[in-house]
């Protein structure tokens, strides 16, 4: 068959692929500098295992001294969702995952050289490489129908078995003849484009995985789909052009595409084109109601999308640190030696990465954010918790800046220690936590708390609270009160006289706390009570009855 004049049928209009190559040269980047993309399909929001990805793609990228870029990969246009690129683009720049070359979204213009950076817009460049593969007999056009439903396609297979001993995935239309394909386009019938394999199912071939190690894979044998009756091409020819045209060196994806590869391996030799190297990451999962693990769910799970954390509060950087426990897991080592230290100083390595399906975990993210707003100064706590409250809860906004140094005052309670308290794991939770400084207290934390002795303690303490007492001043005062009340003051009363035992110095200070915050734990009291002032700490104790 003359392939040449079989090419010029198929795709007459289609430019000559040394254009795009001269168009596209390789990238100028220093030896070992890494080129990674995110490629996410603009079909909702961007899910957590996408930011998880682009972490992966950012740091080995930085660490490297090379490009991290986005492309979007929209070719299945039934599902395409309006403002999905939009989305995918903002989230990774709010948590600093910007990419430095590609799509920015709609209303910004993409950034670099290799663009277009969305797929449907680089129809004619697949043409191209569609009729270059015809060319070299590589390719043939398919005009079947899709008849065959599962049943159909497990008994073929089965009588391949029986009558040969393998499964041939070889498809009847690459027989054709030139003159049967003439006659087919003539009469309007549209074609799949698909490739003519070469593979042979009984052999072998090794690949390193970044992840997953030296492994060997089957040869692919089918002829997969290269460019769709509409002329899209799937993700199988696209991201080997793409990918080849863009100097990607590093393609990071989800263990569910590790079947496909040998697949992918064939399209990237039929090109001409040298693969680059493949991370098949383990995806999120999470247990189900029943305790059996699954994957992180778009459909059930709100955690899989990535602005959750925001509206939650969680602080970004927090989330991140919490993306890379899962990746490295010796960062929850590092962080423990380099408290203060960005994460970004972390030696991360796509090598380390486990080959285990992470857990999601809300009680390890909010140890490592409390961890991380521990180490924030008031005011660094106060401008992150006003810009999520000025989107996420405009009253609490309002109670925030009405008086800017009495927030600032709150916020830095037990915070400027050598042992900071780590209590706030999310800025949805501080509206509670201290709701009793900000609001007052709307009830009392009683069970269990004798009344009359909680009465007698915050008497006898408005007797002698003083507000230019140093802590240590303050606290002895506390303890001659106790005394003189009758309370113990080291921890031998009691085995001494347990018919006489009152109680002790912590259980004063309990009462103490129940008259300034209305709770039994609380931060420092007598920070609380420095921050509230006189007036208001009189006017608490007073409302003790």
């Amino acid at each position: 068959m003359d392939t040449k004049l079989l090419a010029n049928l198929l795709y007459p209009n289609a430019k000559d692929v040394n254009y795009w190559l001269e168009k596209y040269p390789k990238r100028e980047l220093k030896r070992g500098a890494e080129v990674t993309r995110l490629a996410p399909s603009p079909t909702g929001y961007l899910h957590t295992g996408h930011a998880y990805s682009a972490l992966i793609n950012k740091l080995a990228a930085r660490k490297t001294g090379g490009i991290f870029y986005l492309r979007l990969e929209d070719t299945d246009q039934k599902r395409l969702i309006d403002n999905a690129g939009d989305i995918a683009y903002n989230m990774l720049v709010s948590y600093d995952l910007s990419p430095d070359e590609g799509y920015r979204g709609d209303e910004l213009p993409q950034v670099g050289n290799y663009g277009d950076y969305i797929q449907s817009k680089r129809l004619g460049i697949y043409q191209s490489f569609a009729k270059y593969l015809v060319e070299k007999g590589k390719a043939f056009p398919c005009f079947c129908k899709k008849t065959e439903g599962l049943e159909d396609v497990e008994e073929r297979r089965q009588k391949q078995l029986e009558e040969t001993g393998e499964i041939e995935e070889h498809d009847p239309c690459r027989n054709l003849t030139l003159d049967e394909i003439k006659e087919k386009l003539a009469s309007g019938e549209e074609f799949a484009l698909k490739l003519k394999s070469a593979g042979d199912p009984n052999k072998t071939i090794k690949i390193v995985d970044l992840i997953k190690g030296e492994r060997e894979i089957r040869e692919n044998a089918k002829d997969i789909v290269l460019m769709k009756s509409n002329g899209i091409p799937p993700y199988a020819f696209a991201h080997a052009v793409d990918d080849s045209l863009m100097g990607t060196t590093i393609v990071v994806r989800g263990e569910e595409w590790y079947p496909s590869l040998s697949a992918h391996l064939e399209v990237f030799k039929a090109l001409g084109f040298k693969p680059p190297k493949y991370a098949h990451t383990p995806v999120i999962c999470k247990l189900d109601e029943n305790g059996n693990k699954r994957k992180l769910s778009k459909r059930k799970d709100p955690e899989a999308d990535v602005r959750y954390f925001i509206e939650e509060g969680y602080p970004k950087i927090a989330v991140i640190e919490y993306l890379l426990n899962l990746l490295n897991s010796d960062f929850e080592i590092w962080r423990t030696n380099n408290p203060t230290l960005s994460y970004k100083e972390f030696p991360f390595s796509i090598e380390k990465i486990g080959s285990n399906n992470p857990m999601f975990d809300f009680v390890k993210l909010a140890d490592i954010s409390k961890n991380y707003i521990s180490h924030l100064s008031a005011d660094e706590v106060y401008r992150m918790l006003a810009e999520w409250a000025n989107r996420y809860d405009v009253e609490f906004f309002k109670t925030l800046t009405e008086n800017q140094d009495f927030s600032k005052a709150v916020l830095n309670i037990d915070r400027d220690t050598p042992k900071p308290r780590k209590d706030i794991s999310k800025w949805s939770e501080v509206k509670h936590y201290y709701d009793y400084m900000f609001y007052g207290i709307k009830n009392y934390e009683l069970d269990g708390i004798d009344k009359k002795k909680l009465k007698e303690v915050v008497r006898a303490y408005m007797e002698v609270y003083n507000t230019e007492d140093d802590k240590e001043t303050w606290f002895a005062r506390i303890k001659e009160m106790a005394s003189t009340l009758g309370y113990a003051t080291d921890n031998k009363a009691y085995k001494q006289s347990p018919e006489n035992y009152k109680g002790n110095v912590a259980d004063v200070c309990t009462y103490i706390r129940l008259a300034l915050t209305g709770r039994k734990n609380s931060p420092d009291i007598y920070s609380i009570a420095k921050v509230l002032g006189a007036r208001e700490i009189q006017r608490r104790f007073e409302n003790v009855k």
